[in-house]
């Protein structure tokens, strides 16, 4: 971890969003970082950002263990982050139904994490508010 130049490999980031989480503190800004730490996250209508998550730097990450990823290939982890952010590109963002924590769990999901493809923004959000720790 690098939290100076926020590069977080094989991680879930998460950032508070002015009002939003002050109201609600479980609701925050989610991205899924490569196996060198670049943040990408669904940051709007057809657009995914890359290192300059849409509410700032993180200020919690999930270290997620890569030896869990079950999908083929060459750097599996990478190509599903890629995969999901490129079918993202291509979406509206619906703060309630197709948002920046469905963008993570489309990740999650191509890759086959933990053997598992039944990823979804309610689990992210309440397994991220229980492993994730604090950046500083």
């Amino acid at each position: 971890m690098d939290s100076e130049r926020s590069r977080f490999p094989y991680c879930i980031v998460w950032t508070p969003i002015p009002v939003l989480t002050w109201l609600f503190p479980i609701i925050g800004h989610m991205g899924v970082c490569t196996s060198t730490g670049v943040i990408r996250d669904f940051a709007g209508p057809y657009f995914v950002s890359e290192d300059n998550m849409a509410f700032g730097k993180p200020t919690k990450y999930w270290k997620l263990d890569a030896d869990k990823v079950y999908a083929s290939g060459p750097n599996a982890w990478d190509t599903s982050v890629n995969d999901a952010s490129e079918e993202y590109k291509q979406r509206m963002h619906n703060l309630c139904c197709d948002n920046c924590h469905s963008h993570v769990a489309m990740a999650l999901n191509l890759m086959r994490y933990d053997n598992c493809t039944s990823w979804n923004m309610v689990k992210l959000c309440f397994l991220c508010l229980v492993y994730s720790r604090y950046v500083r």
